[in-house]
C-alpha cells in the first residue's frame, strides 16, 4: 500500500525548516515534531495531502473514528477536540464559538515523511510513489523562510475581564466547598478577529520559544492550529498505554540561581503536588477500566521537567491493555485528559461547561496519528494558537487547576504566565 524510501539529511534544523515550508502548498498539513526530546518513536512526522479522510460532529465519533481506521487500515492523522465529551456523557457545549471547528478531522495522507536521527524515511501511498526522488530534490531546494518575524502585530484581547475570572474562580471554590469537585481546570480566553496570521512563520516563532515534545502544526482547510504543547495525552505501543499529566507550574527565571529556587520550590509546593496527585488517580481510575488486571503503575509522580519557559510537574501512568479492548473503548474511558477536566471528571466538566464563557473545541483536545497496527500517540492541545483563516479569528486559550486552596490572583498570574510565548509569537518586535 505504501513505498518507502529513506535519505541520509545532513543538517535536521535546516531540513525541518525546509520540509515544513514545502507542506505549505497542501490543503491538509499535520507536522508532529518532538524537538529532539529523548524517548519519542519519531524526530518528525509530516503528513501531507489527503487520500481519504473523515470530518464530523460529537455524536457517534469514537464509533466512527473506530471504523474509519479499520476500513484504512493505514496511518492517519487527526484531531479529537474536547467537545468530544459529548459522545461520552450527557452533556452539551453552548458557550461562544469563534473558530467553529469540526468535533472530529482525521485524514489518511497521501503523503508521509518521517524523521529519526539523521534518516528521513518517505512513505507515499503507492499511486504517488513515483513523485517520492522529485519531492525530495524539491525539499532540498526550498530556500530557508522563516528567518523574519510575523508580519503582523496582533493584540490579543481577554474574553472575561479580570474581575470576572476573579469571580468565577472563587464560584468554582463554592463547588470545592460543597463537595462537588476536588479540583476542575478553568480557561478563559485571549483572541482577535479580522486578523490575518502568517500561520508558518508564526508556528516557526511559538515554536522556538519553547521547544516542547509534543510540538505541533496543523492545516485542515481553512482550520489551523499552531501547538507548543509539553504534554502527551495518551500514547499505545503494543499493549503498553502511556499517560503523562502534567499539573504544577512555575516561570523560569533568566537567573540561574533564582531559576534553581523557583524549581526547588515547585517540587515541594503542597498545592502543585495534591493537585497532580489528583490527577494521576484519576488516570490510574481511566486506564484501570481497560487494563489487564494489575498492570497500572506510575513509574514516575510529580516529576520536575524544565522547559524554556516552565518548569512543570509531570506524572507517568502506565498500563497493559486488555486484549478484549476496542480502540473506541480505550478513547471512550480516557477522554478527555483529565488534567484538563478536574476531579470527579463529569462533575468537573459540568461546571467547568456552566463557568467558562468560551468553547473550548480543539482546546484540550488531543492532536496525532494512529498507526496500522493501531499504535498511536497524541498530545493535549495546550500553548496553543488555534486560527480560523476564513473567519480571520484567533484564539488561545489557557488556564489553571483550581482547588480548594487556590488563591485566585495567583490563578489570574499563572494564566498569564502561560498566554505569555502565545501573545510574544504574533506580536512583531519593537
Amino acid at each position: 500500500m505504501r513505498t518507502e524510501q529513506s535519505f541520509q539529511i545532513t543538517d535536521l534544523k535546516q531540513f525541518k525548516e525546509q520540509l515544513l515550508a514545502w507542506a505549505q502548498q497542501f490543503d491538509e498539513v499535520i507536522w508532529l515534531d518532538s524537538n529532539q526530546y529523548p524517548n519519542q518513536d519519531y524526530e518528525a512526522l509530516l503528513a501531507v495531502e489527503a487520500f481519504t479522510a473523515i470530518k464530523t460532529d460529537a455524536f457517534d465519533a469514537f464509533k466512527d473514528l473506530e471504523e474509519y481506521q479499520q476500513t484504512t487500515k493505514d496511518w492517519i492523522f487527526g484531531y479529537l477536540s474536547y467537545d468530544l465529551k459529548n459522545d461520552i456523557e450527557p452533556l452539551k457545549s453552548k458557550n461562544f464559538d469563534g473558530l467553529h471547528f469540526p468535533d472530529l478531522y482525521f485524514f489518511q495522507p497521501q503523503k508521509l515523511i518521517s524523521l529519526q536521527g539523521q534518516t528521513a524515511t518517505f512513505k507515499y501511498l503507492n499511486a504517488v510513489a513515483d513523485e517520492i526522488e522529485t519531492d525530495w530534490q524539491t525539499i532540498l531546494q526550498k530556500d530557508k523562510p522563516f528567518n523574519l518575524p510575523p508580519p503582523a502585530n496582533i493584540e490579543l484581547r481577554p474574553r472575561i475581564s479580570k474581575q470576572n475570572y476573579l469571580n468565577k474562580v472563587n464560584q468554582m471554590k463554592e463547588h470545592l466547598q460543597r463537595g462537588d469537585i476536588y479540583e476542575a481546570n478553568f480557561c478563559q480566553e485571549f483572541y482577535a478577529d479580522q486578523v490575518q496570521l502568517d500561520i508558518s512563520a508564526t508556528y516557526q516563532a511559538l515554536n522556538a520559544k519553547s521547544e516542547p515534545p509534543f510540538a505541533c502544526f496543523l492545516k485542515l482547510e481553512e482550520f489551523t492550529a499552531l501547538c507548543a504543547s509539553p504534554e502527551r495525552f495518551l500514547k499505545k505501543q503494543g499493549e503498553k498505554i502511556i499517560s503523562q499529566p502534567i499539573k504544577g507550574t512555575a516561570k523560569r527565571h533568566e537567573d540561574p540561581q533564582t531559576d534553581a529556587q523557583l524549581a526547588s520550590e515547585l517540587e515541594k509546593d503542597p498545592k502543585e503536588i495534591s493537585e497532580n496527585v489528583m490527577i494521576v488517580d484519576l488516570v490510574r481510575n481511566d486506564l484501570s477500566r481497560t487494563a489487564q488486571k494489575g498492570s497500572v503503575e506510575v513509574p514516575e509522580l510529580c516529576k520536575r521537567y524544565t522547559f524554556k519557559q516552565v518548569h512543570q510537574l509531570i506524572s507517568t501512568v502506565t498500563s497493559k491493555l486488555s486484549p478484549t479492548c476496542s480502540l473506541r473503548e480505550l478513547f471512550m474511558t480516557t477522554y478527555p485528559m483529565g488534567s484538563m477536566t478536574g476531579a470527579p471528571k463529569l462533575s468537573a466538566m459540568q461546571i467547568i461547561e456552566e463557568l467558562e464563557e468560551t468553547k473550548r473545541g480543539l482546546y484540550s483536545g488531543a492532536i496525532g496519528y494512529i498507526d496500522p497496527e493501531e499504535n498511536f500517540d497524541f498530545n493535549v492541545v495546550i500553548r496553543s494558537i488555534l486560527y480560523n483563516q476564513e473567519q480571520r479569528y484567533l484564539s488561545c486559550l489557557v488556564g489553571s487547576a483550581i482547588t480548594i486552596k487556590s488563591d485566585a490572583e495567583k490563578e489570574y498570574e499563572e494564566c498569564l504566565v502561560k498566554v505569555e510565548a502565545l501573545i510574544q509569537s504574533v506580536q512583531s518586535p519593537q
